[in-house]
């Protein structure tokens, strides 16, 4: 007690460099704790998107995972009512579970032939009221809740598109695409004849399909597209989409070639009359922390009904995530390096000045009796208070900032996101950062006093006594 009463004296014996040094400290404590708690945002943010659109863990028919995209409706998942509703009803699953909906994965060749236009797609079909619920998880308080979507599940016939295919099938005036540039003229020869012979080819299966009391071009209003896509047992199929609206994805790629549209049609186009499965059964649960024991179970009730399917987690449906997560903790561990870097020179640089001018007093102490490990703990303490001093300081400031953007209405458009965000600052979630931030920036204030503390401990009192 009285080495930090002493220790504390010291301190404020040269209060302006003293000053420095904790205003040092807290600056760094600051980055450190503000970065911190962006990155921890952007990783739950991260995580809250991808939970949203793909759920925590998704059912497949085995092999489906590496192969079904090629041909999704090879690996469709066979009496997936009765999967469901024996996962509904299992004992542990049911309380873990917030939304189980089924989809199917679809792709083709989207055309909208009174334009001369086509393009290839892929796309899903979905259960919108389900997705709309999915849209709505919001464990870690991210906001950003979605409007109503375009699709219902009592219109049977609509669907939605990416807002580039609807630029590239012609219908941005139809869908309020903009921006929308006009389509320059093919220069490859040949491609006038192509492209007019195509349209009276596919439109054949359109008409083959359709009935024939029902009128071409457009429903109630709505633009009309058709797809054409090869059944499950390998068969041209062509079905109509009455389109509601086109979406903005965050992804070009995504957006020129993404169709969706209710379940039953996309069981229609890919299945005819054939049985109608699914390729997907996706779970989406209470609280992330529960997708272990969540899967362990679901693997348990596929292997004790020998089901043909396998099961896989929202890591394994988006690499991006473990990619993004080691990105940021990666950029987290350099930043705070240099910080700490930053703050042993500076603890350094002041403990060093201070033993320099206190070398009277060190040889002093030292010959009346005072051991070297005594004097070396002296000096350690007031790095160790300086330490303590700044790095609560910077807490504190930091906590500051970060009240004041979470409550500014801030807003940013984060990566692979259509339209803007709140930003918010994951500081007082995250006790576990600030009291990492301030041990270790106090660990580095004591092992950087350290060194000049060492120094003094072994200066020979003689000398120490007529230093100058």
């Amino acid at each position: 007690m009285t080495t930090l009463k002493i220790a504390f004296r010291n301190i404020f014996r040269n209060r302006r460099r003293s000053l420095m040094t904790i205003l040092a400290i807290g600056v760094g404590a600051v980055a450190v704790l503000l970065f911190g708690a962006f990155s921890s945002y952007m990783i739950l943010s991260f995580q809250t998107d991808t939970v949203r659109r793909t759920g925590h863990l998704a059912v497949f028919g085995a092999g489906y995972f590496d192969f079904g995209v090629g041909n999704p409706g090879a690996f469709g998942i066979s009496g997936y009512q009765d999967v469901m509703a024996l996962i509904e009803g299992d004992p542990v699953l049911k309380p873990l579970i917030v939304v189980m909906t089924p989809s199917q994965a679809i792709s083709g060749i989207a055309g909208n032939y009174a334009d001369n236009r086509s393009k290839t797609f892929f796309g899903e079909g979905i259960i919108p009221s389900s997705r709309f619920r999915m849209r709505q998880w919001d464990e870690y308080g991210v906001g950003g809740m979605p409007v109503r979507p375009a699709l219902t599940d009592e219109d049977a016939e609509g669907g939605v598109v990416g807002a580039g295919l609807a630029r590239i099938l012609g219908l941005c005036a139809a869908l309020d695409v903009t921006p929308c540039p006009t389509a320059p003229k093919a220069k490859a020869p040949g491609h006038e004849q192509i492209a007019a012979a195509a349209p009276r080819d596919f439109s054949l299966l359109v008409a083959e399909d359709r009935p024939t009391e029902r009128p071409s071009g457009s429903e109630h209003g709505r633009p009309q597209i058709d797809l054409l896509a090869a059944t499950a047992g390998d068969a041209p199929n062509v079905v109509s989409l009455n389109l509601n609206s086109a979406v903005r994805l965050g992804l070009k790629d995504l957006e020129d070639n993404y169709v969706a549209m209710n379940l039953a049609k996309a069981q229609q186009l890919l299945y005819g009359r054939g049985e109608h499965k699914v390729s997907t059964i996706t779970l989406q649960l209470r609280r992330t922390e529960d997708l272990a024991p969540a899967r362990a179970r679901l693997e348990s009730l596929v292997g004790e009904h020998q089901w043909d399917l396998e099961v896989r987690d929202f890591r394994e449906l988006t690499p991006l995530y473990d990619q993004a997560l080691s990105f940021f903790l990666f950029i987290f561990s350099f930043i705070a390096a240099i910080i700490a870097v930053i703050v042993l020179f500076t603890i350094v640089n002041t403990m060093g000045m201070s033993v320099m001018e206190r070398t009277n007093e060190i040889g002093t102490v030292r010959a009346l009796g005072v051991q070297r490990r005594s004097l070396r703990w002296q000096f350690v303490a007031e790095g160790c208070i300086l330490g303590a001093i700044g790095a609560a300081l910077g807490a504190a400031v930091a906590g500051l900032l970060a009240f004041a953007i979470n409550h500014s209405g801030v807003t940013w458009s984060p990566p692979n996101v259509a339209g803007k965000e709140l930003l918010h600052l994951y500081l007082f979630r995250n006790p576990e950062l600030i009291l990492g931030t301030w041990a270790g920036l106090v660990a580095m204030s004591i092992l950087a006093a350290l060194i000049p503390a060492s120094r003094a401990a072994k200066m020979p009192v003689v000398d120490a006594l007529r230093h100058v």
